[in-house]
């Protein structure tokens, strides 16, 4: 391939592994852009004094940011550098850097603008995982679904990607989130613009190493911001770019829904305190409304699960105009 392959590695705490990752990158590969996100550890220094590959550049972040700070400083670098593919990894050595060439392939034959590992392919495999990771990650990948509208795509806290630097350049830097919600706030950032994402089949891989991430922990945060991406979608796609008759189905389903709620437990409640059988005819009322409002959202998610990007638009993208960044 001619074309300039980066790979970013934000690098904390991940001295043990950092160097043997480092090591393995194929010779395909144009620049490894290694972020010291403000380690303690100080790996920037290490890999500086023991790396000697001369594609090795080491970024440095003044204050902690968080992976996704982390990653965002290398892409910038990597789209001012020239990149045309930049590849996302980790130090931790989870990661294989021989499936490289697999990630960015799509991207290549324009069948992606972005791809992503998923270590849910092969059933095998995942029976070596943790439970709880397991379970996680499920919860979370039905989370995502909803929230980004890639309906196809499974794990997205997988933190093995690619990228089109064209596709990259276009993104909110300043409004993606730094935290572990960042691989998730990426494909709703994508699918904003509709960018084709495509999953890569890959092998879960753990060391002896104890994970920064606490499904416990996250998951509230994770809760808040799937929310409100899935309603910033929404409004997007169906009510700020296009009114469609799935846009209709959603608004008079949502309201019959509400309509049936309200009405039956309004008289449900007041039944129960004059101690008196609700007649079926209110029944009814209450029900119809809800059952045809449950068809209607119905109708508006399988709209929205067949209005998953189909086409590659890296070659068609301008160069943004970074002046109205707010």
């Amino acid at each position: 391939m001619n074309s300039k392959i980066a790979v970013v590695i934000p690098s904390y705490r991940v001295r043990r592994h950092i160097l043997q990752v480092l090591a393995n990158v194929g010779a395909e590969i144009w620049r490894v852009y290694v972020v010291d996100d403000c380690c303690p550890d100080h790996s920037g220094d290490f890999v500086k004094q023991n790396c000697s590959d001369p594609r090795v550049f080491v970024l440095r972040n003044e204050t902690n940011q968080g992976v996704g700070g982390a990653v965002k400083t290398g892409y910038a670098q990597a789209i001012k550098d020239g990149a045309t593919v930049i590849v996302k990894m980790d130090g931790d050595g989870q990661m294989d850097p021989r499936l490289i060439n697999h990630f960015v392939e799509p991207i290549f034959a324009d069948r992606a603008d972005y791809t992503k590992g998923n270590r849910y392919y092969d059933l095998s495999v995942i029976s070596r995982m943790p439970r709880v990771r397991i379970f996680g990650n499920a919860v979370l990948s039905i989370m995502a679904k909803l929230s980004t509208g890639y309906w196809d795509l499974f794990d997205p806290t997988n933190g093995y990607t690619a990228i089109h630097a064209n596709v990259a350049e276009r993104l909110p830097f300043n409004k993606i989130s730094n935290g572990y919600f960042f691989e998730t706030d990426m494909l709703f950032r994508l699918s904003t613009f509709r960018a084709l994402v495509r999953d890569v089949p890959m092998d879960a891989v753990y060391n002896d190493d104890v994970s920064n991430l606490r499904i416990s922990e996250i998951w509230g945060e994770f809760l808040r911001k799937h929310s409100g991406n899935f309603f910033k979608r929404i409004f997007y796609n169906y009510f700020l770019r296009d009114f469609t008759i799935a846009s209709l189905e959603l608004i008079v389903g949502s309201l019959m829904i509400a309509f049936g709620v309200c009405y039956g437990g309004y008289h449900w409640i007041s039944s129960a305190l004059e101690n008196k059988i609700t007649p079926a005819g209110t029944v009814m009322l209450a029900a119809l409304p809800v059952l045809f409002g449950v068809q209607l959202v119905l109708a508006f998610f399988n709209f929205d699960i067949a209005s998953v990007p189909k086409s590659a638009i890296h070659r068609h993208l301008l160069k943004p105009d970074r002046s109205s960044d707010a």
